[in-house]
């Protein structure tokens, strides 16, 4: 049984999981969906109450009916590559790809259905707030008088996308920022805006989830940073990521979290304040991980190859004791 890879050819973290899937001797094919037809072609038969499906990739076929699981990592657009691109192209060759593989046993990781509409952070919040997270307090507006009204009631707030990356190419991380306390927010009217009320933290935390499995890491806010400095991607820190303990109750939410949203993995992040409170920000259904992996030494490759072949979900937490089990 195969296990197909869909994403990117430039993906490091990927690569990570596909040397775990070859050191544990499980086939592994890694398809790029920009590819398809040019050097990636599909067919799909249904006869006489019977289907079949088939992948070539690089010269290699690969049977649909014999995939054991799909990693929906980094996909590109389909058929972006191919000798002459159209939107045309990329939605006929988007719905030949998934809805074949929609038909095959396959589990994913995570299907394509769950993972749209775990991408948009307004039914992220409420499914926190459902699972008994901690959520800030936030506002999603186009009303300007909302907008300061909220402000009046949550006086330090910050600024965030609604949907996250930019759309240019490359994709441009838009970070989250301060709101200066004169802003008048007139400019709220001309597309949506999210104001969240601002966690003083002593940490981020980096939560990945992996079926059952939960790896926590922990970065400790420097004991001199500038409020301003909100995002960890963009703050200047010298500390590394830690590993961390779950509080029960977080994990207990989280799973609850990953159970209604249909995920297979998710990266959660948030804010830890004063009194230990783990303040639920995002859950990125595809997020990064080889970046805490490098830092704390947590086999979270590991546990995804795991997962896709089938093997070790069971519903453990990484602490600090897996770092030498990961070296």
């Amino acid at each position: 049984m195969t296990v197909l890879i869909l994403t990117s050819q430039e993906d490091v973290t990927a690569d990570m999981v596909v040397l775990r899937l070859g050191e544990a001797g499980v086939p592994v094919v890694r398809l790029d969906p920009a590819d398809l037809t040019n050097g990636v072609a599909l067919s799909g038969e249904y006869v006489h109450g019977a289907r079949r499906g088939h992948l070539s990739v690089g010269g290699r076929l690969v049977s649909m009916n014999g995939l054991r699981s799909v990693w929906v990592r980094r996909p590109g657009e389909p058929a972006a590559r191919a000798a002459q691109p159209s939107a045309w192209l990329t939605e006929e060759s988007s719905q030949a790809l998934y809805g074949m593989l929609r038909c095959t046993d396959a589990r994913w990781m995570n299907h394509p259905d769950a993972a749209r509409r775990a991408r948009h952070k307004p039914w992220q919040l409420h499914l926190a707030q459902h699972s008994g997270l901690a959520v800030p307090a936030t506002l999603i507006t186009t009303f300007p008088q909302a907008a300061r009204e909220f402000a009046e009631r949550f006086p330090d707030l910050v600024v965030k996308p609604v949907s996250g990356a930019h759309p240019q190419e490359p994709p441009r991380a838009v970070p989250t920022s301060r709101v200066a306390p004169d802003t008048d927010f007139s400019a709220v009217a001309y597309g949506p805006t999210l104001l969240q009320r601002r966690i003083a933290k002593r940490a981020d935390i980096r939560l990945t989830v992996v079926g059952g499995t939960l790896l926590a890491a922990r970065k400790p806010a420097a004991p001199d940073a500038h409020p301003d400095d909100v995002d960890v991607r963009f703050a200047p820190s010298v500390s590394p990521w830690l590993p961390a303990e779950v509080p029960p109750r977080v994990a207990e939410s989280v799973l609850r979290y990953m159970a209604d949203a249909e995920l297979a993995y998710g990266a959660f992040d948030f804010a830890e304040d004063a009194d230990g409170i783990w303040w639920f920000l995002e859950c990125n259904q595809s997020g990064q991980f080889g970046f805490v992996e490098m830092d704390t030494g947590q086999p979270i490759a590991a546990a995804i190859a795991d997962w896709l072949a089938g093997r070790g979900d069971t519903g453990r937490r990484c602490t600090e004791g897996d770092r030498s089990a990961a070296s």
